[in-house]
This record gives C-alpha cells, sequence and structure tokens, in this order.
C-alpha cells in the first residue's frame, strides 16, 4: 500500500480526496492535518464512515508526516505550499500541491498574479505541470506536481492540441467559463452563501480571474508564441460543475478538427470528445474524473465553438491529483477513480 498524507484535509478538495482514495486498492491515508480542526476525528466532524473513519486531525507537522507517509497532498492556500513542499522533496516524499504555488514557470506572472513572493524558484522549475493528458510522460518521472487550476483543465485538454497542430488561429481566444460554488471553497462569506447563489447567476472576477495567466501560459509553451485569451468565469447555483463555453477560429473544417481530437485523445481514459452535434452536460461528469467536449462550427461568422465539461472538485482538482499520484507511483492513471456520474 501506499501511504498518503493530506495536509490542509477540511476543505473541498481534501474531503473530496479522502472520498475518493475510500475507494482506491493501492492508498492508505496515513496523516490528515487541520489546525482548526487538530484532535478531532474525521467521522465525528464530518460524519465519515468505513475505510477513514476513524482518522484523527493532526496539526501540520512535517517532521511527523515525514515518518508517516510516502506522498503528500498539499491542499493549501496559495503560498503557503512552499515551504512544506521543500521539507517533504528533501525527504525523499512525492508531493502533489493543488495550490497555485508550482503551476508556473515565469514566476513574475506568478507573484503578480498572487501578491506572493516565491521563495524556491529552483522547485517551481523542476516542478511537472499535473494535466496528464499532456504531460503524462513527466508526469510519471517527477517527484512535484502542479496540480492545475479547475477552469484551466476544463480548457487546456480542447485547446492544447489544437494549437499543437494549428487548427485554430493563435488570436483571439475568447472563454466564458461557469463554476459551481464549490470552486471557492469553503468560505463563511455571504457572497457565496445559499441565500445569495440560489436562484441567481452573476459573473465575477471579470478581466481579473488567477486563472487567466495561467492558461495563458501553458497555451503559448505549446503554440510557440504568446497567446493572450478573454476570461470570463460565472457562478452557478449547483454545488459542483464547470461548463467552458470556448470561442475560436479554425483553420480546418469542423470534420478534420474533430477527428484530430478524437485520434489524439482516443487513449486517454478521462477524455472524452463528443460526436457532432452532442451537448455535454455538467450532469454528466459530475462526481466523476471525466473531461467531455464537443465542437460546434457557426460558418457565417467563422467561428468555432467547444463546450467543455468537468467536475471541478474530481477533474478540476482532487481526482485530477489522483490520478497524478497514480502516474508518478507507477500504476495505471485510472485506478480508483470514478467513472460513472452522480445524477441525482
Amino acid at each position: 500500500m501506499i501511504s498518503v498524507a493530506i495536509v490542509g484535509a477540511s476543505g473541498y478538495t481534501g474531503l473530496e480526496l479522502l472520498r475518493l482514495l475510500s475507494y482506491h486498492p493501492e492508498v492508505e491515508v496515513t496523516t490528515i492535518t487541520s489546525r482548526e480542526l487538530a484532535g478531532k476525528c474525521l467521522s465525528e466532524v464530518y460524519g465519515f464512515s468505513g475505510k477513514f473513519a476513524s482518522l484523527i486531525f493532526e496539526e501540520p507537522d512535517p517532521e511527523v508526516i515525514c515518518k508517516k507517509a510516502q506522498a503528500v497532498f498539499l491542499c493549501l492556500p496559495a503560498g503557503k505550499s512552499q515551504e512544506m513542499a521543500r521539507i517533504f522533496l528533501e525527504n525523499d516524499l512525492k508531493v502533489i500541491d493543488l495550490s497555485a504555488d508550482f503551476r508556473f514557470k515565469n514566476l513574475e506572472v506568478y507573484q503578480k498574479t498572487y501578491k506572493i513572493e516565491h521563495k524556491f524558484p529552483e522547485l517551481a522549475q523542476k516542478a511537472v505541470y499535473g494535466l496528464p493528458e499532456i504531460y503524462g510522460e513527466e508526469i510519471k518521472e517527477a517527484s512535484l506536481i502542479g496540480n492545475p487550476g479547475c477552469y484551466p483543465t476544463s480548457v487546456l485538454i480542447p485547446l492544447i492540441p489544437l494549437l499543437m497542430e494549428g487548427l485554430i488561429e493563435k488570436e483571439e481566444i475568447i472563454v466564458d467559463s461557469k463554476s459551481g460554488t464549490s470552486g471557492a471553497g469553503r468560505k463563511a462569506e455571504n457572497y457565496y452563501s445559499f441565500c445569495e447563489v440560489n436562484e441567481d447567476f452573476k459573473a465575477y472576477k471579470v478581466a481579473d480571474h488567477r486563472h487567466t495567466p495561467e492558461m495563458e501560459e501553458k497555451l503559448s509553451q505549446f503554440a510557440g508564441t504568446s497567446i493572450r485569451l478573454i476570461f470570463t468565469p460565472h457562478l452557478l447555483p449547483v454545488n459542483r460543475g464547470i461548463f467552458s463555453t470556448i470561442y475560436v477560429k479554425f483553420r480546418a473544417s469542423l470534420n478534420r478538427v474533430y477527428e484530430y481530437l478524437r485520434d489524439f485523445y482516443k487513449d486517454k481514459p478521462f477524455v472524452e470528445v463528443l460526436s457532432l452535434g452532442r451537448y455535454p452536460r455538467i450532469s454528466e461528469v459530475r462526481g466523476t474524473n471525466f473531461c467531455k467536449f464537443s465542437l460546434f462550427e457557426d460558418k457565417e461568422r467563422g467561428r468555432g465553438i467547444i463546450l467543455s465539461v468537468i467536475d471541478n472538485l474530481v477533474k478540476g482538482a482532487s481526482g485530477q491529483a489522483i490520478q497524478n499520484l497514480n502516474l508518478i507511483m507507477g500504476l495505471p492513471e485510472d485506478l480508483g477513480l470514478p467513472k460513472s456520474p452522480l445524477f441525482v
């Protein structure tokens, strides 16, 4: 069994890791941490039953964790993972960071975006971006993974192959995304309370969302030139799920683009390129590690339209983190991860 620790296990991503790992045949969670809940039992606080119900929240002591785990999931706010990651790596642990601390190669962009100094630039350069469908071979050899953001996952999976193959124009890429409220984390803020979200629909962080530079850096890497996109996120009155509508200019026929993407992802267990004319739905991926997307074309206006859906807590966070763990531990990448949706 692979022993793992979850640092920051009381947030949505930490709890989702525990839910998913309870079905993983090769993983044993040995440590969960929370400063606020230290000393309390997982079953007592959250009503967990089964495999991990008796786990006790501990203070996040790296020395203790190093003695009990082979790999660590860091579910911490931006800026809080850097020092811990350094300690764990020095003790030969595998590190999967779910914050933004190790997603960027350009640390000037990271520091400008998050208003945080990066203290370990050498680790940032060593880290591998944890999008398995694109960086899978690098992930297998890595010890430090920067798990992607949820919005970027839904956008990069369909766009990167198209830029690599030159099937879309590099200018005027527009992304219109909607997320369930769990994407904001477990915040006690009126903006995300039930009465503020239910029966409503609103945009936020317009022209100022932190995931825009992340998407631009990765798209630029595969385009061979600087990519600038327009990204507008919205808040849906649902618990989980992301629906991204992406507007591009095709440089080939719709059938050519479709066939290329279908072939590119034919051996990837968690990407489904839907048949032409089919509309993806959040309900189809809720609770799963899938990204499903479909292609449309507005010929009169010269636009391609890509509709992409994921579960922000699974493929957009914790499920993708487990997919990365599987790869760096030499396991099948889909081991222990759900493929059937939570329809209700």
